[in-house]
């Protein structure tokens, strides 16, 4: 399981949070609900379902590897950003955030 603590000692990040596959909240910290913890969990295990039928779409399409296994996605708007690796996901501040930093992290 991911340590959400450090990873709210990213800059920029101000929420952190896990995942079941069905999309049921394991685990949050930093400045959200439960509430919302709960409804971006759910949204992070249905976005992750569809970026790995993409994934194994891309690679039946074009014939090349490299597509899968998919193990995340980031979903940006003007202000702010999520980022969800396998079963973790972080809220970030798009200002002050670098997507790199985030990813190796949850990679850890």
């Amino acid at each position: 399981m991911a340590d959400l603590n450090k990873l709210l000692q990213i800059k920029g990040v101000f929420a952190a949070g896990t995942f079941d596959d069905n999309g049921n909240l394991t685990g949050f910290a930093g400045d959200i609900s439960e509430d919302h913890a709960a409804m971006a969990a759910s949204m992070s295990a249905a976005n992750m379902h569809m970026a790995r039928m993409q994934c194994d779409g891309f690679t039946a399409m074009s014939g090349e590897g490299g597509w899968t296994p998919a193990t995340g996605f980031a979903l940006s708007g003007p202000g702010f950003s999520v980022c969800v690796m396998d079963n973790t996901g972080v809220f970030a501040r798009n200002g002050e955030a670098s997507f790199n930093e985030i990813f190796k992290a949850m990679q850890a």
